[in-house]
């Protein structure tokens, strides 16, 4: 087993982690803050697109049963990189999407999956790809969001459709669950 870490930001830091949390190879997902020049960031804070942070996942996966390029399949086909610091009607920097990568070979493939991709979109990919930077945990109550709150509106709404677009887009990378 190899284990590789990827922080990855794509609009609501709960979209992304319920879907990541189904992916098989997968070991953890947490969600957070990365990018921005306030330490210490609240979610008040990043919610006020004045602290440069966005809401990412920061994503634990074993590399021998789930590739780089494969999470990065998944990751572009669950949010749309192609509009600038908006996901939906969550709009603001801290909803952009964007890649932190971990090393250089992380780098060169997300630049390779991005080149790839884009005959597949009408408009251009915004996705940064740019060096990790300190990575700030999101408070307790953002962790599972969807999980424990499944019946909330905005998980109702927005949450669950990306979930199921998962599921029946990237069945084969499902967990098995009992």
């Amino acid at each position: 087993m190899r284990e590789e870490v990827v922080t990855l930001g794509g609009g609501c830091f709960w979209c992304l982690e319920a879907v990541f949390d189904e992916v098989a190879g997968v070991h953890s997902v947490e969600s957070g803050y990365m990018g921005g020049q306030v330490p210490d960031p609240t979610y008040q804070q990043v919610c006020t697109g004045k602290t440069g942070h966005a809401e990412i996942t920061r994503i634990r996966f074993d590399t021998d049963l789930l590739s780089f390029r494969e999470l990065l399949g998944i990751f572009f086909a669950i949010h749309d990189p192609t509009t600038l610091n908006r996901q939906g009607n969550d709009v603001g920097s801290q909803y952009r999407s964007v890649i932190f990568y971990h090393s250089t070979e992380q780098k060169n493939a997300a630049e390779q999956v991005i080149a790839e991709l884009r005959p597949e979109f009408k408009n251009p990919i915004v996705t940064e790809v740019t060096a990790e930077t300190r990575f700030y945990i999101a408070e307790d109550y953002h962790q599972e969001y969807f999980a424990n709150n499944p019946n909330q509106p905005y998980c109702q709404m927005i949450v669950w459709p990306k979930v199921e677009k998962f599921r029946s887009k990237f069945s084969a990378n499902r967990k098995v669950t009992a």
